[in-house]
């Protein structure tokens, strides 16, 4: 017999065998359910975007979650996107902004996307270190989100909807 025969003669019996037993189909599927689920999960780690839109209520950010690359949280208020991105930066201390540019904000296309250790203004180009985030201000940088804008527990930051309710002028333009 010939190895072309031989070999489908072997597949051919091998998947015979595999239909006459539930038990391997159902192993099966459910190791591809696994692996599927877990690559959806790693595109949306390695993305930094947050699934969930908090819609017209105080943003909680978990300390936990943040690492030194940014994590974007989309937020809703009275109908208005915004977004607020987090990162830890080189000295520890976690930082936080708007994702919108005070310079760009208003061309709708002053937005950051992350390019290795660096965010990138989609708008004008300028590119800055997750270091200058929070610290930054004027200038073609994310909008800071200091101190005395937030509040910090041991575990989460917490950005109210009352401050998120006056920062939704700056996203009135934002096509992301």
């Amino acid at each position: 017999m010939s190895w072309s025969k031989e070999l489908k003669r072997k597949a051919n019996t091998n998947n015979a065998s595999l239909f006459k037993s539930p038990g391997k189909i159902a192993a099966i599927s459910i190791s591809f359910l696994t692996v599927v689920i877990a690559a959806i999960a790693t595109i949306v780690i390695i993305s930094g975007k947050s699934t969930t839109v908090v819609k017209n209520s105080d943003l909680i950010i978990q300390k936990s979650e943040i690492t030194e690359n940014a994590k974007f949280y989309p937020v809703e208020v009275d109908g208005t996107k915004l977004e607020v991105l987090a990162v830890k930066a080189s000295d520890n201390t976690i930082r936080t902004a708007f994702n919108t540019c005070q310079i760009c904000y208003s061309s709708g296309r002053g937005y950051y996307v992350q390019e290795g250790s660096f965010l990138v203004c989609q708008n004008c180009g300028n590119r800055f270190s997750m270091d200058e985030v929070e610290v930054a201000r004027g200038g073609c940088n994310p909008v800071p989100i200091t101190a005395d804008e937030k509040t910090e527990t041991e575990t989460s930051i917490i950005i109210s909807k009352d401050f998120l309710n006056i920062a939704k002028g700056i996203f009135s333009n934002w096509k992301k």
